[in-house]
């Protein structure tokens, strides 16, 4: 068993042995069914295996990798009540199989969770796993108020939609690995070169899900591809073609953000305006420019290469999926 397969078995078991009350059953069987669906639970992996690649104790990073965990489901779980989504990794998201007031009050559980598990590791690293994990909370709202302002937005930038990004998705996983780092007592430059290294990670990780909803193998997945051009969301592909248009600009813009068109014909256009800007390639560029700045932020902590040789497969094979 290779150590991420290992860590993968420690939290699996972790997980499972998860006891929440049984009543209110309202309250608390929507937090299980949350758990339950899974998940890649990337974000609770790094925490340990940056824990273990500096040296740290595993058994005292495991449950603020719970906590992260929590607190990454009570995102989505508030998310999908502000996005109307239906479904969560194929099934019936909390608000539709109960109601929005459930899913909001188990989402506030989950969060007071979170901050409980957050508190149970190495009494010397509490206050800076606490810190970090209220500032990346706070960041984290911050980028899904900023995706909610962007729909309403016709001026967003490149610019701007990194920055959204970066705060809805990159912060935490960030976070995690610099909280394992923390717990590990990692020297401060250390944790700081791990932080960065999760921010440019998470960034080339959401470009390659902007990428995929487009140019994912719908075939050999048995996904539809395209969701996000139906939604009309501004993605790094949408802004960049709008970008590059020229004199078809407004045509782009118009046909990309109306529902007036047949779902498959507006993915068949706007996937032809695409392909014509060689948006896919700029796209891929800008992933591995990302990722190329990780492996920089890598190689400049201060451990042998074989200390980081995990951690480094691990991620590379986020940024190979074809899904």
């Amino acid at each position: 068993m290779n150590p991420i397969q290992d860590i993968q078995f420690r939290l699996d078991e972790a997980f499972s042995g998860i006891r929440f009350p049984s009543d209110p059953t309202d309250l608390y069987d929507p937090i299980v069914y949350t758990l339950a669906l899974g998940g890649k639970r990337m974000r609770p992996l790094l925490v340990l295996a940056s824990c273990q690649m500096f040296g740290g104790e595993i058994n005292d990073a495991i449950n603020p990798a719970i906590g992260i965990e929590l607190f990454h489901n009570f995102t989505l779980l508030h998310d999908d009540i502000m996005d109307a989504a239906p479904l969560r990794r194929g099934k019936e998201t909390v608000y539709k199989k109960w109601n929005s007031n459930v899913a909001i009050l188990a989402g506030d559980t989950m969060f007071a969770l979170a901050n409980k598990y957050m508190l149970r590791t190495r009494p010397q690293a509490i206050s800076q796993v606490v810190e970090l994990f209220n500032q990346t909370a706070i960041e984290v709202c911050e980028g899904q108020q900023y995706d909610m302002d962007y729909e309403k937005r016709v001026d967003v930038s490149i610019t701007d939609y990194i920055e959204m990004i970066r705060l809805k998705t990159a912060v935490l996983l960030a976070a995690s690995l610099k909280t394992g780092a923390i717990i590990a007592d990692a020297e401060p430059s250390d944790c700081e070169h791990i932080y960065n290294f999760g921010i440019n990670i998470g960034l080339a990780f959401q470009l390659k899900d902007d990428l995929l909803d487009v140019y994912g193998d719908q075939v050999k997945f048995g996904k539809v591809s395209g969701g996000d051009i139906i939604a009309g969301k501004k993605t790094y592909l949408y802004l960049k073609a709008l970008e590059s248009a020229g004199p078809q600009s407004d045509y782009f813009q118009q046909l990309y953000t109306s529902n007036n068109h047949n779902n498959t014909e507006k993915v068949i256009k706007v996937r032809d305006i695409f392909n014509q800007l060689n948006i896919e390639q700029h796209t891929r560029k800008q992933i591995d420019d990302y990722y190329q700045r990780a492996l920089h932020n890598l190689s400049s902590i201060s451990l042998p290469v074989e200390a980081m040789e995990s951690l480094r497969d691990y991620t590379a094979g986020l940024m190979e999926r074809e899904r």
